[in-house]
């Protein structure tokens, strides 16, 4: 068997070497050949890493059996990421281990965790979508306007940024890039004095 090996340390300044003792040792048990991936001063909130980037497409090239990891949140924060990633690697016909928690993916219970982990996963996100809607109808009953408020600029700040560009003038603003294009465009429409039609 071929174990590809994930360590991840969010900060600098830590080391992954407490994971890899407990990982070599299990490897070295199974008799297994290892493939070490190592991220550091990386979150586990983010989904898009060096090391684990690189794991995934030698996943996809089938260059190992196994993903091996000393605890879930090692290889990800995220649980709707951590899903997705375990979906992807059983689809890829590879398995998974995280040693802390003891979830194999070779046996039926660890099957069962990760059922059951998929679920809480699916479960939560309803609950996120149950909570928008309902503060979402709960603005809207209060007559509150939806979605961010509206950047106005004023006409002495159109008229100081004059010359520049869309993108310089919304930097020495502070504001977006569309506010300042939108802002410029409609001081560009012509004004009628309604009081010349008299």
């Amino acid at each position: 068997m071929r174990a590809a090996v994930y360590g991840r340390v969010s900060t600098g300044g830590q080391t992954t070497e407490n994971q890899f003792v407990d990982l070599r040792a299990y490897i070295a048990t199974r008799g297994w050949q290892a493939i070490e991936y190592v991220d550091t001063g990386v979150s586990g909130s983010k989904d898009r890493r060096p090391a684990l980037d690189r794991l995934l497409a030698d996943a996809k090239r089938r260059r190992f059996d196994v993903l091996v990891c000393w605890r879930l949140d090692r290889l990800g924060r995220n649980l709707k990421h951590l899903i997705t990633l375990l979906d992807e690697l059983q689809a890829l016909g590879i398995s998974f281990v995280s040693l802390n928690e003891g979830i194999d993916l070779g046996t039926p219970a660890g099957k069962l965790q990760f059922h059951i982990l998929a679920a809480l996963s699916e479960f939560e996100r309803a609950r996120i979508v149950e909570r928008v809607r309902a503060g979402l109808a709960r603005r809207a009953a209060q007559g509150k306007p939806l979605g961010r408020p509206r950047q106005t600029i004023s006409d002495s700040d159109l008229a100081r940024t004059t010359g520049l560009s869309t993108r310089k003038a919304a930097a020495i603003l502070g504001l977006s890039h569309a506010a300042v294009h939108r802002a410029r465009t409609v001081s560009k429409t012509p004004r009628i004095d309604l009081t010349d039609c008299a």
